[in-house]
């Protein structure tokens, strides 16, 4: 291979290197480029999603505070369920006295 075959070589080889290069560029340009476009659409979407969450967060609150509103509420009905049985308890014990003690009356 004589200087002439090798400068053409060699300028031959950087050539393809370079059109490599530059093809390669330019596909990971296209297909890595967001458009501002879809940077807005990424941008609304994130801000919908936080909004999303912050709104499930006070939903989970809501809730949480309903269930402990009816917890407390049920606790407090069945504390009066049993102060009832138990005056419900006593006035049939003291019918039972009563009429106990009418009936010893009304023999004796």
């Amino acid at each position: 291979m004589n200087r002439t075959e090798f400068i053409i070589a060699t300028a031959i080889v950087l050539f393809v290197a370079f059109i490599l290069g530059w093809f390669s560029h330019w596909l990971v340009n296209r297909f890595m480029r967001v458009a501002q476009s879809e940077m807005g659409e990424l941008d609304k979407m994130a801000q919908q999603l936080h909004e999303a969450e912050e709104e499930r967060d006070q939903a989970v609150a809501y809730y949480q505070q309903r269930e402990s509103e009816a917890s407390n509420q049920q606790a407090q009905t069945e504390a009066e369920l049993r102060a009832a049985m138990d005056g419900l308890r006593d006035a049939r014990q003291e019918t039972e006295e009563l009429r106990a003690y009418v009936e010893r009356i009304s023999k004796g």
